[in-house]
Parts: structure tokens; C-alpha cells; sequence
């Protein structure tokens, strides 16, 4: 009854491929922005921008870009990680060696680094892929944890292996509160998912769903698989690196190399599946459920223990935790593989037929 298309019509291509055909997602999409960026300012206090939405913002920018490779492009890759330190170092050396160097181009020259490396070792995805690349993108992971660590050079040659960032600013206002970091990192994630969704519609995105369902066929039809998977990391790699650029600027100010260990690239690597695979969406459902679920444990277990009498230790929390999101990953691949976004889809085309179902 709300979400019906009647009377809707499209007198031209461009109205009828535009990225929200329906008026009523265009709406929601503008009260969900309106409310980021205006309600969300004014009411949410400074505990919460720093442990949930600057932490949402950034992972959900990170699972966009992995999402365009697992999810649109089918390759496998367990080196996420290892793209987002390489994004934030390379933006650390590039803003702190470059005199009057902007925080946005140093950020972009991090995803730009990104790229290279992301490219660099996807070239064995043009001879193996499944198991054998997942572990050939970990031979990335192991090695930027290598280099990130005994490579002084990276870190500016600073004696604890630590590096930090502070007082940054943009065309000349301050990004110093955690409100400023806040909408700094929204506005990052407004354009580039934009950017994403218009590729994965575009020509570029449909190579990269043809070499996902069947490579072979694929190159039959005059797809040219090293292209579409060489292009894919290139994508992925760029938006991967600039939120770790996001990562270590502005949500930890201070690093170390372990900041992004492997398990940064599994944690990636849940959200895609929780959230769901091949969807922009679904990044921003897995970045919301990766975030918010540790923190509703710690607050949740530790009340039920008191209820019941029990005293539950900050380990067992954490032990949890890892058996709630191994728990999900299984009941999603069994029961939903699509994760988040496919019941969002289903509930979204049950509201355009409702009350009748026909």
C-alpha cells in the first residue's frame, strides 16, 4: 500500500535506469541522509560517534570495496588487511613527508598505494582461484605485517613502531571532536558508495558478475577475464586502502602494525558474508552488525549474569563473541546465503505486492 508503483511511469532510459527508480526509495534515501547529517549531530553524544558510528562509517567503506571483489567479482581474498595498512601508511608517510600536504590527497594517495599492491598480487588470480587464492591473498597479509613491522622507514623511523596523526584539518576547518571526525568520514562514505553502486551497474560491474558466475563462459562472450579481475582488485584495493587511511587517521590517531593483523581481513571478510554478498547494502547491514554486536554482549551477558547470580569474566564476553559470529556465519550460509540484504530484498518486494498478493 506504501510501496506501490502505481502510477509511476518512465518516459525515458534515463529515468528507467536511474540507481532509485522508485519515488519512495528516493525519499527514504534522503531522510536517512538528512538525519546523518543533521539529527544524528545534534542527539548522539560523544561515547557513541567514537565507539559506534565512526567504527560503522569506516568498516562499511572497507566492505564496500571488499564486497566489489568476493561478491561481485567471486575471487576469494583473505588480504584485506593488509590493503587497509598499506592505504594508512602510505597516507601517514605521504601526509608527514610532503609539506602542506592535504589530509584528502594524502588519504586518496593511500588508496592509490592500495591499488598497486591490490593489483600486484592479484595477478594470481588469472591462473588459480578459490582456496588457492584466498591463500595467495594471505601471502599478501603476512608479508605487509612483515614489512609494516621490521621496515623502519614506514613508520618514520620512530623507535616504539608506532605512528600517530593529529591536528588534521580540511580547507581550513578542524577535524579534532569526534562530531568532525563524524561527518569527515560520512561524507568519504556517501561518495564512494555512490561511485560503487554506478559501477557495479555499469558495464565494468556486469564483467565483473560474469567472470563471478562462470569465468569461462565469460571469456566466450568476449569478456576479458584478466581485466575484469586485475580491475576488480585495482577497486577493491583503492576503496580498501582509503578506509584504512579513514582507520588510522582519524579513528585511532595512534598505530601499530597489528591494527591491521589477519584478523581485520576475517572481520572483513564476516561482514561480507553476514551482510550479504554481491549488494552495496549488505556492507553497510555486516559493517552494523559486526559493531553493534560486541558491544550489546559486553552489555548484555554481563546483566544476565548478575540476574542469574553468575559472575561472568571479561574473557567469557569475549569468548562469546566469537562463538555468536562463528554461529551466524554458518547459520547464514546455510539457511540464507545472501546474508542481510536478501531478506531486506524479500521484505521490500512483499511490501510492493501488499495487501494483495497478486
Amino acid at each position: 500500500m506504501f510501496y506501490r508503483e502505481n502510477g509511476q511511469f518512465k518516459t525515458s532510459y534515463r529515468a528507467d535506469q536511474q540507481i532509485f527508480p522508485i519515488t519512495q526509495d528516493r525519499l527514504a534515501l534522503g531522510l536517512i541522509l538528512a538525519v546523518a547529517f543533521i539529527l544524528v549531530p545534534m542527539l548522539a553524544s560523544e561515547y557513541i560517534f567514537k565507539a559506534i558510528f565512526i567504527p560503522f562509517l569506516i568498516l562499511s567503506l572497507a566492505a564496500i570495496g571488499v564486497n566489489i571483489l568476493v561478491g561481485y567479482c567471486g575471487q576469494i581474498s583473505l588480504g584485506s588487511g593488509a590493503f587497509m595498512a598499506v592505504g594508512a601508511y602510505a597516507a601517514y608517510n605521504t601526509f608527514v613527508r610532503i609539506e602542506g600536504m592535504p589530509v584528502i590527497v594524502a588519504l586518496l594517495t593511500g588508496g592509490f598505494f592500495a591499488t598497486l599492491v591490490g593489483i600486484f598480487f592479484g595477478i594470481p588470480s588469472l591462473r588459480v582461484r578459490g582456496l588457492y587464492l584466498a591463500i595467495a591473498t594471505l601471502a599478501a597479509q603476512f608479508f605487509c605485517d612483515w614489512a609494516f613491522l621490521r621496515i623502519k622507514w614506514f613508520t618514520n623511523n620512530t623507535a616504539s613502531g608506532s605512528v600517530s596523526v593529529s591536528n588534521m584539518q580540511v580547507f581550513g576547518i578542524s577535524i579534532n571532536t569526534p562530531l568532525e571526525k563524524y561527518l569527515f568520514c560520512l561524507s568519504f562514505l556517501v561518495v564512494f558508495a555512490l561511485l560503487a553502486k554506478n559501477l557495479v551497474r555499469g558495464a565494468i560491474g556486469r564483467e565483473w558478475m560474469a567472470i563471478r558466475d562462470m569465468d569461462v563462459a565469460a571469456a566466450v562472450i568476449g569478456i576479458r577475464p584478466m581485466y575484469a579481475k586485475l580491475s576488480a582488485f585495482a577497486v577493491s584495493s583503492f576503496i580498501i586502502g582509503v578506509a584504512g587511511g579513514l582507520w588510522g587517521f582519524v579513528h585511532l590517531g595512534s598505530w601499530e602494525p597489528a591494527a591491521f593483523s589477519v584478523d581485520r581481513s576475517f572481520q572483513l571478510l564476516f561482514m561480507v558474508i553476514i551482510g550479504g554478498m554481491g549488494s552495496i547494502m549488505g556492507s553497510f547491514f555486516g559493517a552494523a552488525f559486526i559493531v553493534v554486536l560486541p558491544i550489546f554482549l559486553n552489555q548484555f551477558l554481563p546483566l544476565v549474569g548478575s540476574i542469574v547470580g553468575v559472575n561472568i569474566s571479561t574473557a567469557a564476553v569475549s569468548h562469546t563473541e566469537f562463538m555468536v559470529f562463528g554461529a551466524l556465519i554458518v547459520w547464514f550460509l546455510i539457511v540464507e546465503p545472501h546474508g542481510l540484504a536478501k531478506l531486506w530484498s524479500v521484505g521490500k518486494q512483499k511490501l510492493r505486492i501488499w495487501p494483495f498478493p497478486h
